[in-house]
């Protein structure tokens, strides 16, 4: 009788071949938000704490102290800004957070919202940058986003010949404006029609916000040009609260309304696209892998 020896194929028996593996599928890699290290956010508290003190202290002055008499020497003193500002810059550019990659992006952003401002600057507040600046913090993060908006600011006002001791407000307003972008929640899980109306309603908001508080920058100047709205030393906070809300209503709200809603139609017509060339540049440039170079 003849021995057949078992099929392979059929055999239930151990295998001493090796059997194929089927091919997985490369992994893409998340769109991660750039982190600065801990130099960096001490730097932007600092920043955004005497930021603070340099816009509201006009409501909170104490009619005694004083204050009011060098209300007009204010705008050169909180000018100083600007230096703690380019701290910021260069603390976050030597960490390990905002490596080449990184700060190629940031130059690329900024430069693309600087030559978008001029399009619309002196038409009803119509001003395109604002819609790059929320998609760009919500996909590169708060920290990148309060950089980004204080280097685009600057960039515009050297190409508009808009520099002066109001500069550094509108620096740190656009950071703070970008920054919220990155703070806003769900940026991992929530993409589509949600992301964007999210997206959508925060720019209508900080559209008024930017306004706002840029009015607070310039509030106490006025002078007697309008003593109704203007700016009262002698007065306390709920006359000077009062006052300024008149000088918002008279002056900046037709202004603040079209920034919003141009934000809002851009965010919407625009947003998805954008947001996928920016998470796609994002994945590609892989800013938290470090550049290595193949031996030759």
């Amino acid at each position: 009788m003849s021995h057949r020896s078992p099929d392979p194929a059929t055999s239930s028996g151990p295998q001493t071949a090796a059997s194929p593996v089927a091919p997985t599928a490369p992994v893409t890699p998340q769109a991660r938000p750039v982190r600065l290290g801990p130099r960096s956010v001490a730097a932007l508290l600092l920043v955004s704490a005497v930021g603070a003190v340099g816009f509201t202290w006009p409501l909170f002055a104490d009619p005694a102290s004083g204050l009011g008499a060098h209300a007009q020497d204010a705008p050169w003193l909180f000018a100083g800004l600007l230096v703690l500002l380019v701290g910021v810059v260069a603390a976050a550019v030597s960490e390990s957070g905002l490596g080449p990659k990184a700060v190629a992006m940031l130059g690329v952003l900024a430069a693309t919202g600087a030559a978008l401002r001029p399009i619309g600057a002196g038409t009803a507040g119509l001003e395109p940058m604002f819609f790059l600046m929320v998609l760009s913090g919500r996909v590169l993060g708060p920290g990148f986003g309060f950089v980004l908006g204080n280097v685009t600011m600057f960039a515009s006002a050297l190409l508009t010949g808009g520099v002066g001791p109001w500069l550094p407000f509108q620096m740190l307003a656009m950071g703070w404006f970008t920054l919220g972008a990155g703070l806003l929640p769900g940026p991992d899980g929530l993409r589509g029609r949600g992301e964007v109306a999210l997206l959508a309603g925060y720019g209508f908001l900080a559209a008024f916000a930017y306004g706002t508080v840029m009015n607070l920058a310039g509030w106490p100047f006025m002078g007697a040009l309008a003593s109704d709205i203007a700016y009262d030393p002698r007065a306390g906070l709920a006359a000077n609260l009062a006052r300024f809300l008149a000088y918002c209503l008279a002056t900046s709200m037709g202004w603040d309304l079209g920034r919003a809603v141009l934000t809002v139609v851009l965010t919407c017509v625009l947003g998805p696209a954008v947001l996928k060339a920016l998470r796609r540049a994002t994945r590609r440039a892989a800013f938290e892998s470090p550049v290595t170079f193949d031996p030759r």
